[in-house]
């Protein structure tokens, strides 16, 4: 069967104001970039004509200006699920212009092949290389594809020529079976292979093939300031000390790593650590921090879901692509955050927080309790389920202006109960084994910035006249937060008006 090749404006044609439509690849990696800037245009044109135009937006996870920007500009999106981090689409969530619900990333494929969210009509893939048959190899996010490429009722492919060397071998698809016959992942190393190297799509489907040659447009990441270092620092000094203790096997356990400079900056503090060995990775992305580790032999090994490369380390990854071919495996985000997997493997999960409070529980996703970040992503998927969690976090942002440790977060992504260890540049925090108002002295002696340990332990005193388990005084427990949208200050909470 021929497949034809048509315009990015055609493919847009075929998508219908309504529609639930799945996109490949998580984060930027692997994500369409020609066909939704041309839908966005389309969707401004019949917003002029008063015709209305918005479709349900299903994704492996955040992705790029190319399709949250561009469709959120053209206020083109009805439903977005299950993660962002684009700013138009950030606005036009905060401003209820769309409606955002935010979900688990290991959550999303199965939650749409049991039909929660209706069927699919349409799926729109990135590929590197296609044959007449239907079988497809992607780029650098594999994301939720091979489910949408199966429940799609129509499939648009965008053929990438950016990348200019074979993907070939890299992809490992696997689609689970659904309950009631579910059976085990069959991964018990990171480097297991379970799946296809292609994605295979019913021919008859493939509406046509549009050719596009843009990058991922990935920034490159900012190198790490002394803050960030100083994090990294702390957890490579812990975890080598863990090592030393025997609170982990001699051999090291594989990692998982969350995205953002901070991230990078705890990879880069374990690879210079001497005491922290060779490692391996269980992950849903590697950045840039992780090529270069593998160059210098200290990661072996990475199973991902997306290569999250700037464009200047993308294109050194495709100049190098042999001396990685045997380092790297992309899978599925359902498989890559997979809870039986990440329990089995026994993996050290290594997240952000935008604020944790004083007994443990972390706020991912909303700041001030209200205004939507990026959304919660996978950190969960890995912490409720890892053999370590970390969360962690500079101690203060704007300048002081803001704690990132309060007496009560005000949104909970993750309760105390899923983190074990929090960690600033002010030092590291084990709240395993430890009841709440140990887990808050720790977390007030290791983790608080020197400008607010006096207010966090006029806090701890005040709410320790409170009976429970836990102690809150909860006329006081967003002090800190009331003075910020009062003042612009945290440093301005006074306790002493609730004694």
């Amino acid at each position: 069967m021929s497949i034809p090749f048509i315009s990015a404006e055609e493919a847009a044609s075929y998508i219908k104001n309504g529609d639930n439509v799945g996109f490949s690849g998580f984060t930027a990696s692997g994500t369409p970039k020609v066909v939704t800037v041309a839908l966005a245009q389309r969707a401004r044109e019949l917003h002029e004509k008063g015709e209305p135009f918005k479709i349900n937006l299903f994704t492996g996870a955040s992705t790029n200006d190319h399709v949250d920007g561009e469709l959120a500009r053209a206020n083109a999106i009805a439903v977005r699920t299950p993660y962002q981090s684009q700013s138009d689409a950030r606005k036009l969530c905060n401003k209820g212009g769309m409606n955002y619900f935010d979900t688990h990333l290991s959550h999303v494929s199965q939650d749409l092949r049991y039909g929660f969210y209706g069927d699919l009509d349409v799926a729109v893939i990135e590929a590197t290389e296609m044959s007449p048959n239907g079988e497809v190899i992607l780029g650098a996010g594999l994301g939720m594809t091979p489910t949408i490429a199966m429940m799609a009722k129509k499939v648009i492919i965008e053929l990438s020529s950016f990348y200019h060397t074979s993907f070939r071998g890299f992809h490992d698809n696997y689609v689970p079976l659904d309950p009631p016959c579910r059976r085990e992942i069959p991964i018990y190393t990171p480097s297991d292979r379970i799946g296809s190297t292609v994605v295979k799509i019913d021919p008859k489907k493939i509406i046509g093939v549009v050719p596009s040659n843009a990058s991922e447009s990935i920034k490159p990441f900012t190198a790490p300031d002394e803050v960030s270092q100083k994090i990294g620092d702390n957890l490579s000094h812990f975890l080598a000390q863990q090592l030393r203790e025997g609170k982990m096997p001699k051999e090291f356990l594989p990692i998982q790593s969350g995205v953002g400079n901070v991230a990078n900056a705890v990879l880069y503090g374990l690879g210079e650590n001497p005491d922290v060995p060779q490692f391996v990775m269980y992950t849903e992305v590697i950045q840039d921090a992780v090529m270069h580790l593998m160059e210098e032999g200290k990661c072996k090994f990475a199973s991902t879901c997306a290569l999250t490369f700037s464009d200047d380390a993308m294109d050194h990854f495709m100049d190098n692509i042999d001396f990685f071919r045997d380092k790297i495996l992309m899978r599925p985000g359902e498989i890559s955050n997979h809870p039986e997997v990440v329990r089995r493997l026994g993996l050290i999960a290594m997240n952000t927080a935008l604020e944790a409070d004083i007994y443990g529980n972390v706020n991912s996703t909303h700041v001030l309790g209200t205004k939507m970040m990026n959304g919660i992503g996978g950190s969960a998927d890995f912490s409720r389920n890892a053999y370590l969690s970390i969360f962690s976090c500079p101690s203060i942002q704007k300048g002081g202006k803001i704690s990132a440790i309060v007496p009560m977060v005000s949104h909970v992504d993750h309760s105390e109960h899923s983190v074990k260890i929090l960690a600033t540049e002010q030092g590291v925090a084990d709240l395993r084994g430890k009841d709440p108002l140990q887990r808050a002295q720790t977390i007030i002696e290791n983790c608080v910035h020197p400008m607010y340990k006096e207010l966090m332990w006029d806090y701890l005193k005040l709410a320790s006249k409170c009976e429970g388990h836990i102690h809150h005084d909860l006329r006081a427990a967003f002090a800190l937060h009331e003075a910020f949208m009062e003042t612009g200050d945290m440093l301005q909470a006074d306790f002493g008006k609730y004694c």
